[in-house]
């Protein structure tokens, strides 16, 4: 099953990576030379998956420097190789084995060179890994991050390391990431471990625990220190940002059991995301990933009150069928998430959205999908992220549901989608022409050196004639022409918003 953008096909979850960023694909530093004398232990580290997993290389890449070792991005001067792995698609898990196979035959002629796979698939496979394979010498699930020297003192004696325990409390607040593959401009900032929803068709709630909020302190702190740095956007983080909770410490789950005090003066996501916004109000502010059933009205209204909240959600429904909701056991229907719809354009008439659809669910019969196309006809999604159905082990619908649909009708829905919903990325790009939109410069455009790339406020990427900008620079530009994915226009000067 292969991951699907009609926006960018190198995009995830709206942050787009291209083919020229191969360094972002693999979460390898990509504006380090490699100066660092062969002596002194190096390690490598590609990210697979979700952004959260790319936040926590540079967790981990944070915690190995402490203990002397040096980001390389030459696989052949690594005393260390670390993969962070997905466990949510197959594809994603296909991928991993063969990086391992490879990174194994280089193993063959480097006795000394140790292979550790962490996140997800750490979780999931330890075993597997370890003892049936014998294709890793470490396994670090997400929680464990801060076990890694000890871990690499067990493979350095040639005795098993794994720990993959799930935390109910670890949220890596203290630890200030080192950042990856970084253009200087945006940053990820996880607010959120672990997801709460036990959708049937996910394996996030097995491999990532229950859900945890950070202290906002050192999230504000976290932020701070990156528009200090120079950084002009940074993106929440979590599974579920909207269930973000702090009122102390502690799993989302108990906070009825909190003192009056706690419940009083707690902080959820509408608090945070105008905390962010009113003490670094220079700095464009995105967040990812959405639960439609935990987002509030008060969350919509904060971001039409604060102009450097970008005008994008990501809001995945995965079906338009009520029959489908509830068998991935999601907490919303159909009905409520066109309220949430129109709630949000409402009050943020110009807002991005964007989705994840699953095709060829278990028991999808063609009315189930034909609901899905007509909820899509009625949103008009700026741009989508597709898949086709597949089991993933461990899942409740794994257990439970029989994978009942033929690969030919998944495949042909699938394609029905992502027809559709190119039709609707080129309506909304359609909107932009003759308008003046604000585009955060973050890079060189992949077709031409003489032109900026960059996204507006509603997550769409825009391009123009360089002239006298520079990456980082918040620039006006007028629209001339569009793709179903992108913008072209001419800039008018720099920008007095965001």
């Amino acid at each position: 099953m292969t991951k699907i953008s009609t926006k960018d096909p190198y995009a995830f979850n709206g942050v787009p990576l291209t083919k020229e960023d191969s360094s972002a694909n693999t979460g390898v530093l990509s504006n380090v030379k490699d100066t660092v004398p062969k002596a002194q232990k190096q390690f490598y580290i590609e990210s697979y998956g979700c952004q959260m997993n790319f936040s926590d290389s540079e967790i981990v890449a944070s915690i190995l420097s402490q203990e002397g070792y040096k980001l390389t991005e030459k696989l052949e001067n690594a005393n260390l190789v670390l993969v962070n792995t997905c466990s949510i698609r197959e594809k994603a898990e296909q991928t991993v084995r063969k990086r391992l196979e490879l990174f194994n035959g280089l193993k063959r002629k480097n006795k000394d060179l140790k292979i550790g796979v962490l996140g997800c698939m750490a979780e999931r496979l330890k075993h597997k890994f370890l003892e049936e394979e014998k294709m890793v010498d470490i396994v670090v699930g997400p929680d464990a991050y801060k076990d890694l020297p000890n871990l690499l003192k067990e493979a350095e004696a040639e005795r098993d390391a794994v720990n993959v325990i799930l935390s109910k409390e670890e949220t890596y607040g203290d630890i200030a990431p080192v950042r990856l593959a970084t253009n200087g401009v945006s940053a990820f900032v996880t607010i959120t471990r672990g997801c709460d929803n036990m959708c049937t068709f996910c394996v996030v709630p097995f491999t990532r625990g229950r859900e945890r909020s950070r202290d906002p302190k050192s999230i504000l702190e976290e932020i701070t220190q990156l528009s200090q740095n120079g950084y002009k956007e940074i993106t929440l983080l979590g599974q579920n940002v909207d269930s973000y909770l702090w009122y102390g410490g502690g799993l989302k789950k108990n906070f009825s059991k909190a003192s009056p005090l706690q419940q009083n003066t707690a902080v959820n996501f509408s608090n945070l995301l105008e905390l962010v916004a009113k003490a670094q109000p220079h700095i464009r502010i995105r967040f990812s990933t959405s639960n439609p059933q935990d987002m509030s009205i008060d969350v919509i209204h904060t971001m039409a009150k604060y102009d450097n909240i970008c005008n994008y959600i990501h809001l995945p429904v995965q079906s338009g069928s009520n029959a489908i909701l509830n068998k991935m056991n999601r907490q919303h229907s159909r009905e409520e998430y066109f309220e949430l719809i129109d709630n949000i354009r409402k009050s943020i008439p110009d807002c991005g959205i964007s989705h994840d659809m699953i095709a060829g669910f278990p028991s999808e019969t063609e009315q189930d999908h034909q609901d899905t196309l007509s909820l899509m006809e009625y949103v008009k999604y700026d741009f989508g992220f597709m898949f086709a159905y597949s089991e993933r082990p461990g899942t409740l619908a794994a257990k439970k549901i029989e994978d009942d649909i033929p690969e030919s009708t998944k495949k042909r829905r699938l394609q029905e989608i992502i027809d559709l919903q190119r039709v609707h990325s080129e309506y909304r790009t359609q909107q932009f022409i003759g308008k003046t939109v604000c585009v955060l410069i973050e890079k060189s455009s992949k077709r031409s050196n003489e032109f900026w790339s960059g996204r507006t406020s509603q997550n769409t990427v825009a391009v123009f004639p360089k002239e006298k900008y520079k990456v980082g620079d918040f620039v006006d530009v007028k629209i001339e022409e569009v793709t179903s994915a992108t913008l072209i226009g001419n800039a008018l000067g720099l920008s007095s918003s965001i």
